[in-house]
């Protein structure tokens, strides 16, 4: 149901605190503003109703320390915004795997999208946001599938945000691993796929990642850890973090994830459904960098749906 909101009754002078030093003053105003469309900023921006110094700023400037910026009055149509339900507040506070300061580390459920959009109201990040109102600057440091379990960081505070996306950057800066479970027998001397990955979007606006040459560099390095009938346990790390990167690399290996609808083998998926799959077999499984001088390393057990299925499945005949 939309109702007429005022997102900002009054105009505010906002001075820049030092976490916000550097960033866009349109990224910026997302924050500021938030429940305003995008197109909506970019027109006060163009019209100069928000001031960076009393002077009209441009949508790529960057704020700098001692910036004050004129924030409008804004009124705009909205969605009335989803409660959380008890039981995902009670799931989400249970999963947290970590926490201090500055960081959150959730286990995320299969099936909960990290964030609202196309046709999702409630995401993770909204529910966090209505579960701890007192944390102002709660933001996705990255993103996982929505069927795809495991440790999703949240930033408490922008200096964090910051620096984990520089160590995301870096090719070792953050040691991501996932667990997955693909059909066949995965080569034990197979440890890399390196293909280059391409988005493409189809007719039906459904999102495709596809190997193709003009794509950008993708690799993924993996461990066979074990075999079950008919199929294989891999740990996979991705050195790159293209999106469906894990999923697309397995299925140009010949050995795609179980359960997955878009990059999957139907028949080997209705094998398994019969020993109890009913979700993405992927799963984030560990963590670790260093921050601020000080080693962080999370692990999320693998989900008891996921261990049933690998034990109703059994050992390799």
């Amino acid at each position: 149901m939309e109702s007429e909101k005022v997102i900002n009754p009054v105009v505010r002078l906002v001075a820049v605190e030092a976490d916000y030093v550097g960033q866009r003053i349109d990224n910026f105003l997302m924050r500021e503003l938030k429940g305003v469309p995008k197109s909506r900023i970019y027109n006060l921006l163009r019209r100069g109703e928000v001031r960076v110094n009393k002077s009209r700023a441009k949508p790529d400037y960057k704020l700098q320390t001692g910036d004050v910026v004129r924030v409008p009055p804004v009124r705009v149509a909205v969605r009335e915004e989803s409660a959380v339900p008890l039981g995902l507040d009670a799931g989400l506070r249970s999963a947290i795997l970590y926490e201090d300061a500055g960081l959150l580390v959730i286990n995320k459920p299969s099936g909960l999208a990290v964030h609202g959009g196309s046709g999702i109201s409630l995401g993770l990040i909204e529910a966090l946001r209505q579960m701890y109102p007192e944390q102002r600057h709660l933001e996705l440091v990255h993103r996982l599938d929505r069927d795809t379990s495991g440790c999703v960081m949240v930033a408490k505070k922008r200096s964090v945000l910051k620096q984990l996306h520089e160590l995301l950057k870096a090719r070792k800066g953050v040691d991501k691993r996932y667990l997955a479970l693909v059909g066949g027998k995965w080569p034990a001397r197979k440890q890399q796929v390196n293909a280059p990955l391409q988005k493409n979007v189809l007719s039906s606006g459904e999102r495709m990642v596809r190997v193709e040459l003009e794509g950008k560099k993708s690799v993924t390095e993996y461990t066979l850890l074990r075999r079950v009938a008919g199929a294989s346990l891999i740990e996979a790390r991705p050195v790159t973090g293209r999106t469906h990167q894990i999923r697309v690399h397995c299925q140009y290996a010949g050995y795609p994830i179980l359960g997955d609808d878009k990059y999957g083998d139907d028949e080997a998926d209705a094998n398994f459904r019969k020993l109890g799959l009913k979700r993405l077999f992927l799963h984030a499984h560990s963590l670790a960098f260093n921050l601020d001088g000080k080693r962080i390393s999370v692990v999320a057990p693998l989900p008891p749906e996921l261990e049933k299925v690998l034990e109703n499945a059994g050992s390799e005949l």
